[in-house]
């Protein structure tokens, strides 16, 4: 189980009221929000291992590069993504309390957590579960192996199971070709124009009849006519620019530099005076408690 951790302690964040606070007054929604979305998942799911997914690197150089209005518009300054004010203090110790469960915690430099996420997923040999509110990692999709996205958008005790057969019926498209559909269609929250004049209906009809955005572009470049809708050569060959670098930015990376780390789901917790002291300092003891009790029961 692949956990995009951002995702999930933004939506704890959202999901959570402020008025849950350590005893000091600090806000720690997120925190209390997070551990018991895991506890949900690791009663419901039980996986044998479990990765928390980490942004190293929200807004990586190399997509940047390629499309410089990747993510720009949460920019707060310089390369800082913007956060609420009473989220920023909660990252950090939700870092410490995954240490000190011993859950895996992974995040590279240069990569964000789908590029981990994307990469882990990959190299995995047996079944994947991907828990994500974010569509880009429909993308990983893949019923052979199986690898499926547990997504939040209804809640993490309602959660949506994707598979091939889901992104097909939902998008239009073969199961495997979402990264192809976006390229084309574009993506506003992340900064990504997509082809000018292409709207979801006519990319999911141009992958569907081609296959892949290498052939839809061999196709263009051969001359080829058929299958294309009205007007669409003429706009998919002015955006040519973007679509020679869009693949680079919307594809996760499956060959990130992946620490090679016990991954296995911990039974009891790494550093159990850590886990204490961070309970007591932050009034955490009642989610962990229900964590670690799922956690021994598995």
């Amino acid at each position: 189980m692949l956990l995009d951790t951002p995702s999930l302690y933004f939506r704890a964040y959202y999901g959570v009221p402020e008025s849950m606070t350590a005893p000091d007054g600090m806000p720690i929604n997120a925190v209390r929000g997070l551990i018991d979305m895991i506890a949900t998942l690791v009663r419901q799911h039980s996986p044998t291992e479990l990765v928390a997914c980490m942004d190293a690197d929200w807004r990586p150089a190399f997509r940047v590069a390629a499309i410089p209005t990747y993510k720009a518009h949460r920019v707060a300054s310089g390369n800082e993504e913007s956060v609420p004010d009473t989220l920023v203090p909660q990252v950090p110790v939700i870092e410490d309390v995954l240490d000190a469960l011993g859950i895996a915690r992974i995040g590279v430099p240069g990569y964000e957590a789908d590029d981990v996420i994307g990469t882990l997923a990959t190299k995995a040999s047996g079944a994947v579960d991907i828990v994500t509110g974010d569509r880009d990692l429909f993308q990983l999709v893949d019923d052979a192996k199986p690898c499926r996205a547990l997504y939040t958008v209804r809640g993490i005790r309602n959660l949506q199971m994707v598979d091939e057969a889901f992104v097909a019926d939902k998008y239009g498209i073969p199961g495997r070709t979402y990264a192809d559909f976006a390229t084309l269609r574009g993506d506003p929250s992340d900064g990504l124009p997509g082809v000018a004049g292409i709207g979801e209906k006519t990319a999911a009809a141009l992958i569907t009849r081609f296959g892949s955005l290498t052939a839809l572009m061999a196709a263009l470049d051969s001359g080829v006519t058929d299958g294309f809708p009205a007007g669409a050569r003429t706009k998919l060959a002015a955006a040519r620019d973007y679509l020679s670098v869009a693949p680079g930015v919307v594809e996760v990376a499956r060959d990130a530099p992946v620490p090679d780390l016990d991954l296995t789901c911990p039974a009891k917790p790494r550093d159990p005076e850590r886990l204490v002291a961070l309970a007591d300092r932050y009034g955490l003891d009642g989610p962990l408690n229900r964590l670690l009790a799922t956690l021994a029961d598995r």
